[in-house]
């Protein structure tokens, strides 16, 4: 006996639960024109482990903190930086807390019996393996048992305030939790040609370890519903083409904060071949996938977008020249609104101070001390649809740039 596929009970509970939301929101209009997501648990991170001796627990809490700062810097070469190397032989001096969970993982088994009834053992076949139909060999499947197995975690949270001093010091930009999202349209085609939307019954491996990564690294991606309006506005083969003009009008109803689209092809000889398309502030690019496995072909344009755009919104708060900025909003018309509005900016992470600076009417002046600088700012608050943009704003207020925005919480 042996184990050919492991999985967590829930293959696809994901993927229903994103397009039953956005089925919703799409219903009553809630979609923003922009769809971050507030990610949590940046500095927390879930191993999996034997048992809870002292030498397991020493071991895991330096795998969780690599995958926080991984998560916290969105860039995976930060983990080559010498003092990072260092906080990692010394994982324990940034630990808060830890609990241990288990779950029960479903694990499917072949079968194998022979006359007396006994079971030989089969070879461990690969979980990330995808069997193109055409090659099947038409030999009968194995008989296949399950059982479910008891799977021990470790959960350990560090000190948000330890992880930026240390990132700080080694001179890693902090990539803020409020995070632009990524939709994500698909196109797989099988050694016969035959084309196929991704989709979780069809393919639930990609979404699974799509949604690992998301998970991961911190990263909000969004499916299509793939609805009969989305297939309307787009076939296998507009996919496929990666048309941008296409592909950027029918995503506009999600909201989402980039796109990218993806082909793949499973070729006769096992490979996988493919290429990618990145949209993001209307600019597009295209590159090349190519890969024999098939989390490695996924997980590689996935790690190429978040480290561009942890890059684009990433700041280094002690390398950053201060600078002080005049926030305009309209709209603030009693104190619920202004207690609301002060409550947001000062969680915006470039912000490091906030006095007010006039009150007129429905119109708040708010002088902004930034550990960053005004764009990073902007980029920030484009991401969420409590601030919408006056076009009509000046650029300077004396001598400090004016942003000028409508609150519309």
């Amino acid at each position: 006996m042996s184990i050919v596929h492991k999985k967590f009970l829930s293959n696809t509970t994901f993927w229903r639960t994103t397009q039953l939301t956005l089925v919703i929101m799409l219903f009553f209009g809630m979609l923003p024109s922009g769809s971050a997501l507030q990610i949590t648990d940046l500095y927390s991170h879930q191993v999996p482990v034997t048992n809870e001796s002292d030498a397991e627990r020493n071991r895991a809490f330096g795998e969780a903190l690599a995958a926080v700062i991984l998560k916290v810097s969105g860039d995976r070469r930060s983990l080559e930086i010498p003092a990072i190397e260092r906080a990692l032989a010394d994982a324990q001096n940034y630990v808060e807390g830890i609990s241990y969970s288990s779950e029960l993982v479903r694990s499917e088994i072949e079968v194998d019996e022979n006359g007396d009834g006994a079971q030989d053992q089969l070879p461990i076949a690969d979980p990330g393996s995808v069997v193109d139909p055409v090659l099947d060999d038409g030999e009968p499947d194995a008989p296949v048992a399950a059982e479910f197995l008891e799977q021990r975690y470790i959960n350990v949270d560090f000190a948000s305030s330890l992880i930026d001093e240390l990132l700080v010091q080694a001179n890693i930009p902090v990539w803020d939790s409020n995070r632009p999202s990524v939709l994500v349209w698909m196109v797989l085609q099988d050694a016969a040609g035959n084309r196929s939307f991704l989709t979780a019954d069809s393919n639930p491996e990609i979404i699974e370890i799509m949604q690992g990564f998301a998970s991961n690294r911190g990263l909000p991606i969004i499916f299509p519903l793939l609805d009969f309006e989305d297939r309307r506005s787009l076939s296998e083969d507009i996919i496929w083409t990666l048309d941008q003009d296409a592909i950027t009008t029918a995503s506009e109803r999600y909201g989402a904060d980039s796109i990218l689209s993806g082909r793949l092809h499973f070729t006769a000889g096992g490979e996988l071949v493919g290429l990618w398309q990145f949209i993001f502030q209307q600019e597009s690019e295209v590159f090349d996938g190519f890969d024999e496995e098939l989390e490695s072909y996924i997980n590689q344009p996935l790690d190429r977008i978040t480290s561009q755009l942890s890059s684009y919104f990433a700041f280094e708060p002690e390398a950053a020249s201060a600078q002080v900025v005049r926030l305009r909003v309209d709209g603030v018309g009693d104190l619920t609104a202004y207690s609301a509005l002060l409550n947001y900016v000062r969680g915006l992470a470039v912000v490091e101070n906030v006095s007010t600076a006039a009150l007129d009417g429905d119109r708040l002046d708010l002088q902004l001390d930034l550990l960053g600088d005004s764009r990073q700012l902007s980029e920030l608050i484009d991401l969420d649809r409590d601030l919408l943009p006056i076009s009509s704003s000046s650029n300077v207020f004396g001598d400090d740039p004016l942003l000028h925005y409508r609150w519309t919480r």
